[in-house]
């Protein structure tokens, strides 16, 4: 079958992008977090593909977890965001799935519970990202309680996240560092701090565990560079085809509204891609596209079903020509730029309508 948009997921990166993760984190255990359908590109099979080379997992909802242990993951899963009633607690200690304690109203549900050791718990502690998490002055008493709590494993484990880590040059990181080891230092649990950006740039935070999340995507957690530039291979490339391509001379506009006009005669390419496919809707003029081997420029509104390229007056591209819109040879990272986003959204936001293809 001729696909027209689909996505190659390139497990064999997998591999890859785990050793860099290990070369840049050697004593610690990677938690591969593999949320929000691992990062667009298939919570299973992306599960399947590193349960081999990690110690563990970490997803954001219960669901994804239970999901996981209904397609017969072994290894440890952490709920990032925990609990918010019974019904998820009872998930929880059924499927064996460590959990997040990062507010009062969990504390509540789980001093309500007298069956013996239900929950493996990891205390979030809020170093400064003011999302989830309790204030350093209740870490005592937090700690006291759960310690105390029949439904609790013991020992207790800890965690935190960083706001800035991205930023090599923001000292908020090692000030989070900093806090999270004072308020952890006399408890023997398990501790975590290190993101992808905490595990490439700052080597005190990588405590028992590293969170490695993009980086095994082979998408950099940086703004100045990408993760190719990094030594990591993309797991997702995302391709379509040349449906047409049409002669424009020089003042003629091309796409909604006319917001791009063209300076001389020239081939514009139309390309079966938008943002219904997930297609970055306000990538601007001038977005890479690769075509036969050659970046061209997008020109023209990104719309639903299609986006216009200039192919120049000498191009010898057709219709039937196949198409990178990101991958090995196109960053990304490139494509998030011009779109004034971030390239998480990007594979987050592939939609349904591309088919997704396995390549090992």
């Amino acid at each position: 079958m001729i696909r027209t948009t689909y996505a190659v997921i390139h497990l064999d990166a997998i591999a890859h992008n785990v050793a860099q993760v290990r070369l840049a984190a050697p004593k610690a255990k990677i938690m591969a977090v593999i949320k929000a359908n691992a990062y667009g590109h298939g919570l299973q099979r992306v599960a399947h593909a590193l349960e081999p080379f990690v110690e563990g997992f970490a997803v954001a909802r219960v669901q994804e977890g239970v999901r996981l242990r209904k397609a017969g993951i072994k290894l440890r899963i952490v709920v990032l965001e925990g609990f918010t009633h019974i019904e998820e607690l009872n998930d929880l200690c059924h499927y064996q799935l460590e959990a997040s304690i990062h507010s009062a109203h969990q504390l509540t549900i789980l001093n309500s519970q007298t069956a013996p050791e239900l929950l493996t718990a990891w205390v979030k502690i809020d170093t400064g990202m003011n999302r989830l998490g309790f204030k350093p002055p209740e870490i005592p008493d937090v700690y006291e309680q759960l310690n105390h709590s029949a439904a609790v494993k013991k020992p207790i484990n800890f965690m935190t996240h960083f706001a800035n880590a991205d930023d090599k040059n923001d000292p908020k990181t090692l000030e989070q560092i900093s806090l999270f080891n004072d308020l952890t230092a006399e408890y023997s649990g398990e501790k975590s701090m290190a993101n992808s950006a905490g595990i490439l740039a700052w080597k005190a935070a990588q405590t028992d565990w590293v969170r490695a999340g993009i980086m095994l995507y082979g998408i950099s957690p940086f703004a100045e560079i990408s993760g190719i530039d990094l030594g990591l291979k993309p797991l997702m490339s995302l391709h379509s085809r040349l449906i047409a391509v049409r002669d424009v001379e020089a003042g003629e506009t091309v796409g909604y509204n006319g917001s791009w006009r063209s300076s001389h005669a020239t081939k514009i390419g139309v390309i079966a891609i938008g943002y219904g496919d997930g297609y970055p809707r306000y990538a601007k003029n001038g977005t890479p596209v690769l075509i036969n081997g050659s970046l061209v420029p997008l020109v023209g509104r990104v719309s639903m079903d299609m986006i216009t390229v200039d192919l120049g007056p000498y191009s010898s591209a057709q219709a039937g020509d196949s198409v990178t819109l990101w991958g090995e040879h196109l960053p990304i990272e490139t494509i998030a730029q011009y779109a004034d986003t971030i390239a998480y959204t990007l594979v987050c936001g592939v939609t349904p309508r591309v088919d997704i293809l396995e390549s090992s």
